[in-house]
């Protein structure tokens, strides 16, 4: 997905403050689980959460204040009650320059908390 930085996104020094790509991260998360035919709302009233317990980024360079940005994100694991979402972002007209790269780990629950087995429908659209 693309992304333009906005001045929200940015700090001080007019660069996207580290903490805002798990946001982005959440962006590209969010749009892949829709283009596979389901949104995160949908999976959601299923009574499924997926919580993270994980998250890590890597920073090679900075984005800046009006930087189009272009989100990769894809599926990197499955497992039984839990998967991992891998993310790379780079400016669009600079693809080959690496801005940041990363990962979350997602839990599968129920609405109380407890671990459950990922439903064969939300297994469905992200294997």
């Amino acid at each position: 997905m693309e992304y333009r930085v906005i001045y929200g996104d940015v700090d001080q020094m007019g660069v996207v403050y580290y903490g805002n790509y798990f946001r982005l991260f959440e962006a590209g998360r969010t749009e892949l689980i829709r283009e596979r035919g389901m949104s995160y709302r949908e999976i959601e009233e299923s009574r499924v959460a997926m919580p993270v317990t994980e998250a890590y980024c890597h920073y090679h360079r900075p984005a800046r204040y009006d930087d189009l940005l272009v989100i990769e994100t894809r599926v990197g694991q499955v497992r039984r009650a839990s998967l991992r979402f891998d993310y790379r972002i780079f400016r669009r007209d600079e693809p080959e320059a690496l801005l940041v790269e990363g990962h979350t780990v997602h839990a599968c629950t129920d609405p109380d908390g407890r671990i459950v087995r990922l439903p064969k429908h939300v297994l469905a659209i992200l294997e």
